[in-house]
């Protein structure tokens, strides 16, 4: 049994949650309350990185062996007392752990549908992938509207490959959510160290303790980061990995400088429209996007690359907005945008993106001027079909920007434009700021990947960076539509279509003599003697 159909068992069981009153928001919650003491016991009886972390008295068997009341009231004490323990990170998991099982009955019937599970088959595959699983199973389900929390996995993996995290840097999110990027960043370097094996005791420690970083708002996200995170492997300081603050408050200001910042912050304007409070930020703003954006390109170390997903209006927005990306594009060398499609987040039509850039420029990493030259382009939006659980987005769809990239993480792999939207990777084309060979029929028009100098942009953009070029094959060319009239008529000719297999339909179903009255009242609208 694969840990894909391990998740779909653990998803079931949100049913005998429901019938003990637990909401699609509180699902996941409460049962990775106890999910998490299975997963500590079949991680020490696998003798998996680490012992058992939870005390005598809060492990799986002291709740397997109990029924009834007494399992119920044994569980909320378990709770009560995994909150107050001396281990730090535990105590930070359980903090204000509260179940809202009612029913002795649904509690017993959870922890042996856990104990029918094929462990096993979980070991094998990774119980941090298991849980991870679960995570992504939850954002997909609308109804829990946890997916406004979670970044689609293929992307994350899609930008760990282009920024390529190593060993012995720090790496950060400001916005960690349930710390997808930091354990992708983290499964990364273990692919690429033996599991950290090829590494120093001392600078395996570091990986565990300290190379990575995140701040999260909200306390019920943060416990399933930690969890998360010591699944995986990954304990952090003594407040765990993930840290609970507001990265646009005075928290924030406690962050170290990184060398990677990976992230995708949250939507939206700060509450009270009043902006955040940090007193650092140059640029007051209440967009949370664009102080999240100040945050990040400030907290690179020299030479520090970053990758963070934003909506289009961080790329347009006039004011302030305009202030900032021009700071941004004097202090890093924005290097590449990708234009992501629609669909692929929880909120659907939200317009991002995936902003790449690097503090300083790859020969000067102390320059804080000037570093941006050129910023190279790919649409992944126009052209594209709609995204969703009928067509997923995949890592295929993001395979031919990677390959276009490059392989140097800074960006400053050597280009050239093309990838045309039939797929073929073509270079060629003449483009502003930048010269290249026609190689190719396909007019430059039809690239998914251009660059555009940084003149260009401050002089025809006016520095927005909501740049697009390819014509919609869906867009209606203005100045070929019909006149009024016949746009009117053909209307009027479809409505009357419908309208007519609505009657049938009704008079199908027995319903004729409701058809006559609607018959009557539409003769009455558009001042007809007879509707028939």
């Amino acid at each position: 049994m694969g840990n894909t159909q391990i998740v779909q068992k653990l998803w079931n069981l949100c049913d005998v949650l429901r019938d003990d009153g637990i909401n699609y928001s509180d699902y996941v919650t409460e049962l990775v309350l106890l999910l998490f003491i299975k997963m500590e016991y079949e991680q020490a009886q696998a003798k998996v990185k680490f012992d058992h972390r939870l005390p005598e008295g809060c492990r799986w068997p002291d709740l397997r062996d109990q029924s009834g009341l007494n399992l119920l009231n044994a569980y909320r004490q378990m709770l009560l007392d995994l909150s107050k323990n001396d281990d730090p990170l535990i105590a930070a998991i359980y903090a204000d752990a509260q179940t809202r099982l009612r029913e002795p009955r649904h509690l017993e019937q959870l922890i042996k549908s856990l104990d029918a599970i094929d462990w096993f088959s979980a070991q094998r595959d990774g119980l941090g992938d298991l849980y991870e699983g679960l995570l992504e199973k939850n954002a997909s389900e609308t109804k829990s509207g946890a997916g406004q929390y979670f970044t689609p996995r293929p992307l994350i993996d899609s930008i760990i490959r282009c920024i390529k995290p190593q060993a012995g840097e720090t790496i950060q999110d400001p916005a960690a959510g349930t710390a997808g990027f930091l354990i992708a960043a983290d499964h990364y370097i273990k692919q690429h160290t033996d599991e950290l094996f090829d590494l120093k005791a001392k600078d395996r420690k570091f990986q565990i303790t300290k190379a990575f970083i995140g701040m999260e708002l909200v306390p019920g996200t943060r416990r399933l980061a930690l969890m998360n995170c010591l699944l995986h492997g990954m304990e952090g300081d003594d407040e765990g990995v993930v840290h609970l603050g507001n990265t646009l408050g005075q928290r924030g200001t406690e962050l170290s400088k990184a060398d990677v910042i990976l992230t995708n912050p949250p939507f939206g304007t700060a509450k009270g429209g009043g902006g955040p409070t940090r007193d650092d930020f140059t640029y007051k703003t209440s967009n949370k996007q664009l102080a999240f954006l100040q945050h990040i390109y400030r907290s690179l170390k020299p030479g520090g690359r970053a990758a963070v997903v934003l909506p289009d209006n961080v790329l347009f927005e006039a004011g302030v907005g305009t202030e900032i990306r021009r700071d941004l594009m004097h202090k890093c060398n924005l290097h590449t945008i990708l234009r992501l499609p629609t669909g692929i987040f929880y909120a659907q039509g939200v317009k991002t993106n995936v902003l790449l850039f690097t503090r300083g420029t790859a020969k000067k990493p102390q320059q804080e001027e000037n570093c941006t030259k050129n910023v190279w382009v790919y649409d992944l939006r126009t052209n594209m079909p709609n995204f969703g659980k009928r067509t997923p987005f995949g890592e295929q769809h993001l395979k031919p920007f990677e390959k276009l990239f490059g392989r140097k993480a800074d960006g400053t792999s050597r280009r050239k434009e093309g990838d045309a939207q039939g797929g073929a990777n073509v270079a060629g084309g003449r483009t502003p700021g930048a010269t290249s060979t026609r190689t190719h029929e396909s007019p430059i028009e039809e690239f998914r990947w251009r660059v555009f100098s940084r003149q260009w942009i401050q002089e025809q953009k006016a520095d927005s960076l909501d740049i697009s070029w390819i014509k919609d094959e869906d867009s209606v060319d203005a100045a070929n539509l019909p006149e009024p009239d016949v746009l009117a008529a053909e209307a009027m000719g479809e409505l009357s279509e419908a309208l007519r297999e609505l009657d049938g339909l009704m008079q199908a179903l027995g319903a004729g003599d409701q058809a006559q009255v609607q018959r009557g009242l539409l003769a009455d609208v558009l001042g007809l003697d007879n509707a028939e």
